[in-house]
């Protein structure tokens, strides 16, 4: 089964920077939430409470995004370890002006978490393959 997830954010004007597009950092926090977002799907059938950010491999800005625009987020499950679930997210901006367009892109690692009895925690060895 592939695991696939999408997810949107509306730009608005206290996202922009100081030259007048999308502040990086806010496109990568919302590439985070695509993330696991798909990893909450990957991980549904198991113990698994969630999974947290381990490492955001890479990141390509490509494309500027303004206020009024919407980000439309594609996460797709790639790659997976014992613990580990690598993600490949695309961020495609789309206004009136501009058209859909493919903004950004990001490979997120994140690892898969369980809470034990004292309210720790602790990775997870999910068991499963990404197809």
């Amino acid at each position: 089964m592939k695991y696939t997830a999408k997810y949107s954010q509306l730009v608005m004007p206290d996202n922009i920077n100081i030259i007048g597009t999308l502040f990086g950092g806010q496109m990568i926090s919302w590439m985070d939430i695509a993330a696991a977002k798909v990893s909450y799907r990957f991980l549904k059938e198991t113990e698994a409470i969630g999974a947290v950010t381990r490492a955001i491999e890479k990141v390509e800005f490509n494309e500027p995004v303004y206020s009024g625009e919407w980000v439309n987020f594609e996460s797709t499950v790639v790659e997976t370890g014992k613990s580990s679930i690598k993600i490949q997210v695309d961020a495609y901006a789309e206004g009136r002006e501009r058209g859909k367009r493919l903004a950004c892109t990001a490979v997120i690692i994140m690892v898969s978490v369980v809470k034990d009895e004292n309210g720790q925690y602790h990775k997870y060895e999910h068991g499963k393959l990404c197809e």
